[in-house]
């Protein structure tokens, strides 16, 4: 819960930077010299990338959750035999040692997302959050791909 009311705080925030940034744009475009003109294009810009990406990063955690959640209904989420209370380097310890498993399962079965998900969060578990990334973006679209599409057994 408290990473869900991080998210909204910082894209009220944002909402706010962008508003008040739109703002001294327009000022700055109403000077009509050069600098007050690149200064309000950056105003503007700058936001705004900063907008796509929090926009691209509640697509990727929302398209995450969804798979998370398919996994626990189906019960194919890990479980560690690591004790509650346990430190860190504990953790990093038994992830590490579980990590070949959920890589040969994913180099197995290289179009099966749940093989592709569960590497990801055995990359994440060990620290490697690059490679989870990239791992858990190829099971959402291998996902995605395996959907039926709507319609396609109208002939």
């Amino acid at each position: 819960m408290t990473g869900r009311i991080a998210v909204a705080l910082m894209a009220l925030l944002l909402i706010i930077y962008l508003a008040l940034a739109g703002g001294r744009a327009v000022i700055l475009l109403q000077s009509g010299g050069a600098i007050g003109i690149a200064l309000a294009v950056a105003l503007l810009i700058l936001p705004l990338i900063g907008l796509w990406a929090l926009a691209h990063e509640l697509r990727f955690g929302l398209q995450s959750g969804r798979l998370v959640r398919v996994l626990e209904v189906a019960g194919d989420l890990p479980v560690t035999d690591v004790a509650p209370g346990t430190g860190r380097k504990a953790l990093r310890a038994a992830a590490d040692a579980d990590f070949p498993r959920f890589q040969s399962a994913a180099d197995a079965a290289p179009n099966d997302w749940r093989a592709r998900f569960l590497l990801g969060l055995a990359y994440d578990a060990s620290g490697d959050r690059r490679r989870a990334r990239h791992a858990i973006r190829t099971a959402i679209a291998l996902e995605r791909a395996a959907r039926p599409t709507v319609g396609a057994d109208r002939g």
